[in-house]
């Protein structure tokens, strides 16, 4: 195969409208997503397309400053990719491990297209067809023009999730927790599972409880068909008081994120499921290495979502079609958008799952029109911070959290 180069990059911020505001631990993600596309250009004319969030801000001058490290860079090339970008030692200093990944999916896309190949078989071959998904809830603000959508009671969430199963068909759902007063989501999470008999739940605080109040929580959810107890608390140390007193599995996208703390997990168990992130990991590659090593130690692995349009979907769906020890359904943020900057639009979910792309690459083509819509959405209003709540002005989360949302409150935010 004869080399091909990078000549150009190019990164393209964009936002683009939720359903509705979606509330977490930390604040919210503002009624939009704010992800920047990237896109790589080779001497030889091939385009490949990568994508990274930001904590609801644009990163496009970051990617700019590295162009200068990737032209003339081979695409195949990816041990030395991740050295000259984020050489371990360096990134002490100039953290670039989600830069990274944006611009490995591009190179993989590059090489898939080259190959005539989707990336998947570069990664091994696919062992499924189709991912499935969880139906990923969330506690929600209505939406500040239509003034639908609002998740606050247990009701508006049994209603929300049984909307999601129509049309989507997940057998699983997850709920995101940390916002409330543990009670009430308590109270909220159990009315879920009685909804879904027959279906699995897991529940995410994000790591705003107290070891303390985790346990009492996971074990007052201990009858429940869990599939897992999602970052119940901070740190490795507070997970394993957890799991040596409830009995459900703990799992993790926050305190294992990379092979040194995987290899202390493996030593002293804490964590018994890894959420392998494409973008936290720095690619799909280091996700296909961590979930070789969960296989070896008997840990398992899901695919975790960091707020993804269609590029990163496409990368979560080929990791999840080769790993053999995924044994969990997806999170996905997918189905709370209205729409996607991918040709075709948003990509559909049948049976609670997604299929995996069989075009040569990641499979995913840019829809030009779409893109430079949101382009100009991002232009007018702007980026957000991820860990501020516009419905309470002047909040900031600490780590254990005691000041919760109010669920009495009908809080309508404007976000423009």
């Amino acid at each position: 195969m004869s080399k091909t180069t990078i000549a150009r990059l190019k990164a393209t911020p964009v936002t683009v409208p939720l359903e509705a505001p979606l509330l977490h631990s930390n604040g919210a993600h503002w009624g939009r997503f704010v992800r920047t596309i990237v896109e790589i250009e080779t001497a030889d004319g091939y385009l490949g397309l990568g994508e990274m969030g930001g904590g609801g801000e644009a990163v496009d001058r970051t990617f700019a400053g590295l162009e200068p490290y990737l032209v003339g860079h081979e695409v195949a090339q990816l041990e030395a990719l991740r050295f000259k970008i984020c050489n371990p030692t360096a990134a002490l200093y100039n953290n670039r491990t989600q830069l990274h990944a944006a611009i490995e999916f591009a190179c993989l896309d590059v090489l898939g297209q080259k190959l005539g190949v989707p990336v998947h078989d570069l990664l091994g071959g696919k062992l499924r067809d189709a991912v499935p998904f969880a139906s990923y809830l969330f506690f929600r603000y209505a939406d500040s023009d239509s003034g639908k959508g609002e998740v606050r009671t247990a009701e508006q969430l049994v209603a929300n999730a049984r909307d999601l199963k129509q049309r989507c068909g997940f057998t699983t759902h997850k709920l995101k927790g940390g916002y409330y007063p543990p009670e009430h989501e308590l109270a909220c999470y159990r009315a879920l599972a009685a909804a879904f008999p027959g279906d699995g739940v897991r529940y995410d605080p994000n790591s705003v409880l107290s070891p303390e109040q985790a346990i009492r929580f996971g074990m007052a959810i201990a009858d429940l068909n869990n599939d897992y107890f999602e970052d119940p608390t901070w740190g490795l140390t507070g997970m394993q008081r957890v799991r040596e007193r409830v009995p459900i599995p703990t799992a993790t996208n926050t305190v294992v994120i990379n092979f040194e703390q995987l290899s202390q997990n493996v030593l002293n168990r804490a964590v018994d499921v890894i959420l392998l992130d494409t973008t936290f990991w720095g690619g799909i590659r280091p996700c296909v290495k961590a979930a070789g090593v969960c296989e070896t130690f008997s840990l398992g692995v899901a695919v975790h979502s960091s707020g993804e349009l269609g590029i990163q979907l496409a990368t979560m769906l080929h990791l999840g079609a080769v790993l053999p020890n995924l044994t969990f359904a997806a999170d996905a943020h997918y189905h709370h958008l209205v729409d996607d900057v991918i040709v075709g639009g948003p990509m559909p979910y049948k049976n609670g799952a997604i299929a995996v792309p069989t075009a040569p690459g990641l499979g995913v083509k840019l829809d030009r029109d779409r893109l430079a819509k949101y382009n100009e959405l991002f232009k007018q209003l702007g980026g957000y911070p991820y860990d501020r709540d516009p419905g309470r002005p002047g909040w900031f989360a600490t780590i254990p959290n005691a000041r919760w949302g109010d669920p009495t409150k009908r809080i309508v935010p404007k976000l423009r």
